[in-house]
């Protein structure tokens, strides 16, 4: 894994060197080739050098701790920092293979959100309206537009189906497998008995 990272690191410096080239800031198809190559592997170099920081301070603290010559308190210090950079790298191993998986050729894509109301009635209106606010929000603090495309609203605030549209970076990656049903089981503000409901 570390050989392959390493590549990707040098590839960067080489995507790089080459977007500073006159022949490819004069050529606007190869330079936004570059550069998308540059944004998607960005990540990767990031968790590679990050990785190797940490790879060589547990070098050091290893050595430190194993130096006869070294104070004790030092010693312990030391291994108190073993400890937590294992965890640490340990951490950015997973996060790396999890980067190097073959990427969907879809992750790029924007979608259409439709949410549409099952069993509960009013209720479940009111859960729709709930989903879509979760959604309009998680779409607002990721920079993405959103769109409402079509609605059904009910007299209550809430929709027997809504259906937006959301455009952004990494929409369809980041949500491809909200799918299915959701379920809720909730006093909703239609019952007078105080009695819990369940709504799809």
């Amino acid at each position: 894994m570390l050989e392959k990272l390493a590549k990707i690191s040098d590839r960067y410096e080489e995507v790089t060197a080459l977007l500073n080239q006159p022949e490819a800031i004069g050529d606007s198809k190869k330079l936004q080739e570059l550069s998308k190559e540059q944004a998607r592997i960005l990540p990767i170099v990031e968790v590679f050098e990050e990785y190797s920081t940490k790879q060589k301070q547990l070098e050091e603290n290893m050595a430190m701790a194993n130096d006869p010559d070294e104070d004790a308190e030092m010693k312990d210090l030391a291994k108190e920092e073993i400890i937590a950079l294992k965890a640490e790298i340990a951490e950015l191993s997973s996060k790396a293979q999890i980067l190097l998986l073959p990427k969907d050729p879809d992750d790029e894509k924007n979608i259409i959100l439709e949410i549409r109301a099952g069993t509960g009635g009013d209720e479940a209106a009111l859960f729709v309206a709930d989903l879509f606010r979760m959604y309009s929000k998680f779409a607002e603090l990721n920079r993405w537009k959103i769109e409402v495309v079509d609605s059904n609203p009910t007299g209550i605030g809430g929709f027997k189906e809504i259906v937006a549209s959301i455009e952004g970076k990494n929409v369809y990656s980041r949500l491809k497998f909200e799918a299915g049903t959701h379920r809720v089981q909730r006093v909703p503000v239609t019952e007078t008995q105080g009695r819990v409901h369940t709504s799809a």
